[in-house]
């Protein structure tokens, strides 16, 4: 049965469930394919990220954070619905899919306790997190109640049958640029020049932050899931604008510029984010 104990991360506790968590088995590592599509660069907060080609070596300290029932049955990176009763997480960059070993090592009552979790989603992109893992992994782990934990994330090379381990295809190469598409060439821009936090973009319907852009409608939608349980009660403000095959994650609209800066401002200071104000017309 889930502890008992207190307030859940932004009230993002369990569903009703009279199951038996601790008897969960670990995710068991499998030869698998990568993803077609979620393991292609892209952008969000103007930041690139690179997809790793494989998991195998891998291995990092940081805070692990969870999601639970407000994300329950939503549409992961990799197009599965989410679990949370399921040993999953996700990562920004490590292949999707692809498993790894989350040991506790932050010396509290529950540090050396270990899981296997298969990455299948993207996320989180705050600057402090490392790994976003499910409401059974973060339990199992004693992290539910504190919303997070000190971790070292450890990559694990599947095999078949004793043969050696599998060989993940690199990613495929990023759609190329088109000197007519301004967005695209915007976000690409942004990535080489981090410090300059807006840019300005003409668009009707008020001031914008533009967070991400994708060329997969799926992806921005997994995208502005996950901006919203990070974000808060912000995250609301958060849409999906397409146009073409350009699909882009912005927050607002606001009706006055300096109000959108002074939230870009606010997400910058507070999280080490890069936005985009994209003008009214």
């Amino acid at each position: 049965m889930t502890k008992k104990g207190g307030g859940f991360y932004l009230d993002d506790g369990p569903l009703d469930h009279a199951l038996d968590l601790a008897a969960i088995p670990d995710a068991q590592p499998r030869p698998e394919p990568l993803h077609p599509f979620a393991n292609r660069p892209y952008s969000v907060f103007g930041r690139t990220y690179t997809p790793l080609a494989q998991a195998d070596g891998y291995r990092e300290q940081g805070i692990a954070s969870w999601y639970g029932r407000r994300y329950h049955g939503q549409k992961t990176s990799s197009g599965e619905p989410y679990d949370m009763f399921a040993m999953t997480a996700a990562h920004p960059t490590l292949p999707i899919p692809s498993y790894v070993r989350v040991t506790r090592i932050d010396g509290g009552a529950d540090s050396g306790k270990s899981v296997v979790v298969r990455i299948n989603d993207r996320g989180p992109f705050l600057h402090d997190r490392l790994i976003d893992l499910s409401y059974a992994a973060a339990w199992k782990l004693g992290i539910v109640d504190n919303g997070s934990g000190r971790v070292l994330v450890e990559g694990i090379a599947p095999h078949d049958d004793g043969a050696a381990p599998i060989a993940f295809a690199p990613p495929p190469a990023p759609r190329a640029l088109d000197a007519g598409d301004p967005l695209e060439a915007l976000v690409t821009r942004a990535a080489a020049d981090a410090p300059a936090m807006l840019n300005d973009v003409v668009e009707k319907g008020g001031h914008y932050l533009q967070l991400g852009a994708f060329a997969s409608l799926d992806n921005a939608e997994a995208l502005k899931a996950k901006l919203q349980r990070e974000l808060g009660e912000l995250g609301d403000k958060l849409v999906v604008r397409s146009a073409g095959d350009l699909h882009r994650v912005q927050l607002g609209p606001w009706a006055d510029a300096g109000e959108a800066l002074r939230v870009a401002e606010q997400l910058k200071t507070r999280f080490q984010l890069v936005g985009f104000r994209i003008q009214k017309n």
